[in-house]
């Protein structure tokens, strides 16, 4: 599908992907494909769409809001090597994560380490040269190819470490966490700039959490979070320009480095109570959250190539969640609706003037986004324990489905041209899940799979070529200029987790 080129939000938020999950809401403006990049955590219910209202997760519900980590009874050791790949060989990626978390009287704590490779996500390709414009004579045969150097993997690593006491009078966890992750390539970014060389990228994504669990009687709880989360990225954008030299009345070659900066500031409260329903087995949840963000820092994507900069948005979550369980079978579902709310613009770096004959000053606003988003979540599984080896639960298969259904529409205001473009935009990304889980005495092996279909990755579907002004050709401009649509070629990504947890006695 082709994707229009006065899109202002591009892939930015996609690419700041949380580590943590749900309390962190992501914000898409266009279907990019993203690898599973961040799925560093075992799941208990990730074979079953993922749901997390009604149903709890006891193995991810520590790394999300920290004081469920008074839930656990036993010391556990967890192992949990995941592998994603996208589709048409557009990247994938390599994680191996080890985590433990321990009771200890009132108190509890948890440490978890991760060591990850990410692959590019686009092959070795070229770069063809188109004629020159009339008046142009070019010495040497045409067309002139520039061939980037094959692209690498680079490797990124997690730390997580939690510390939280029971109040066992009051029926109270309270507990923080930090994470923290050096963070040498975000998948997909290198295609967010399709004209230049090589990427070079280096970061760091930091979150701190402060969780509250309260339960009752009847099993009944709430539990609420605060965070923190700052992602901070630089990129070194190397582009090989092609340029008319009129001393050697040829086309030359010069090197040119863009320096991009990334940065997001994210604070966010999340609500959740669950409780159960009167009909036997059956339980309901309720979840509240909400995120403010700033943007004081946007790279210019070659992808969208519009100038923006700052910027700042509001997003919320409101969901509920049914689950069941039924002697050997369990059912969840979770539907969750997100308003978003978003706003970017650029600034004059000089005095600009307009079309109506004002100037916009220094630190004026040339051009505005507004983004209003309406996007939902559904999330459905299914479970059943079989007997294994004479034991009722020596097994449990998993199935589920996961719908991401994302609908916004943009109102840009261009103050330089006084015009004002509206446009509306909506996909649905799918993803399927499966599971199945081993229980022997000494320990519990968890194989997760799912594959999320419905997005893409970027290409363009034109050639660079010389600039039409042979004058200013010849005065030694820059020549090439990528121009044509941008289109997302469909992939598919596909993630295998396998999870080992050992008690510690």
């Amino acid at each position: 599908m082709t994707v229009p080129g006065a899109l202002a939000l591009s892939a930015l938020f996609l690419m700041t992907a949380p580590t943590l999950g749900a309390q962190l809401i992501s914000i898409k403006t266009v279907p990019i494909a993203q690898g599973d990049q961040f799925n560093v955590f075992p799941s208990l219910n990730q074979g079953m769409g993922g749901v997390a209202i009604g149903l709890p997760d006891t193995l991810l519900d520590p790394f999300r809001n920290p004081a469920k980590g008074g839930r656990l009874s036993i010391a556990r050791f967890f192992g949990s090597p995941m592998v994603y790949g996208v589709s048409n060989d557009a990247g994938g990626g390599r994680t191996l994560p080890v985590a433990a978390i321990a009771p200890l009287g009132s108190w509890f704590g948890a440490l978890s380490l991760a060591v990850q490779e990410v692959d590019p996500s686009r092959p070795p390709g070229s770069v063809l040269m188109g004629p020159p414009p009339p008046g142009v004579v070019v010495r040497g045969p045409l067309p002139i190819v520039v061939t980037p150097p094959a692209p690498e993997s680079h490797g990124n690593a997690y730390v997580f470490a939690l510390v939280g006491k029971t109040l066992p009078k009051q029926q109270v966890s309270l507990a923080a966490s930090f994470s923290w992750a050096r963070l040498n390539a975000m998948d997909g970014v290198d295609l967010l700039y399709p004209g230049s060389q090589s990427i070079n990228q280096f970061g760091h994504e930091v979150d701190v959490r402060a969780g509250l669990l309260k339960e009752w009687a009847g099993d009944r709880a709430l539990d609420a979070v605060v965070l923190h989360n700052h992602v901070g990225m630089s990129q070194d954008v190397s582009y090989l320009d092609l340029f008319w030299d009129p001393g050697t009345q040829s086309v030359q070659q010069r090197g040119r480095v863009d320096h991009e900066l990334d940065r997001t500031d994210t604070w966010g409260l999340a609500l959740q109570y669950a409780r159960p329903l009167t009909a036997s087995g059956w339980r309901i949840g309720w979840l509240a959250t909400g995120n403010l963000m700033s943007h004081p820092k946007i790279p210019n994507y070659e992808l969208m190539n519009i100038p923006r900069d700052p910027g700042h948005s509001h997003a919320y979550q409101v969901g509920v969640g049914v689950a069941r369980v039924s002697g050997p079978a369990t059912f969840g579902l979770d539907a969750v609706y997100e308003p978003i709310w978003s706003d970017t613009w650029a600034a004059a770096a000089a005095p600009t003037a307009t079309g109506a004959g004002d100037t916009i000053p220094v630190g004026g606003k040339t051009i505005e986004n507004r983004f209003h988003f309406s996007n939902f979540q559904f999330r459905m599984g299914i479970g059943r324990d079989i007997v294994l080896g004479g034991r009722p639960r020596g097994a449990t298969w998993q199935l589920g489905l996961a719908a991401h259904t994302v609908h916004y529409w943009l109102v840009q205001s261009d103050f330089v041209q006084s015009a004002v473009r509206p446009q509306e935009e909506w996909w649905v990304e799918w993803t399927p899940t499966w599971g199945l889980t081993l229980r022997f005495p000494e320990l519990e092996l968890r194989y997760n799979g799912r594959v999320t279909k419905g997005t893409g990755r970027p290409s363009t579907q034109s050639t660079p070529t010389f600039l039409a002004d042979a004058a200013g050709v010849r005065s030694g401009d820059l020549l090439v200029a990528p121009s044509g649509p941008i289109t997302l070629q469909g992939v598919s990504v596909v993630t295998h987790q396998i999870s080992l947890s050992l008690p510690l006695h």
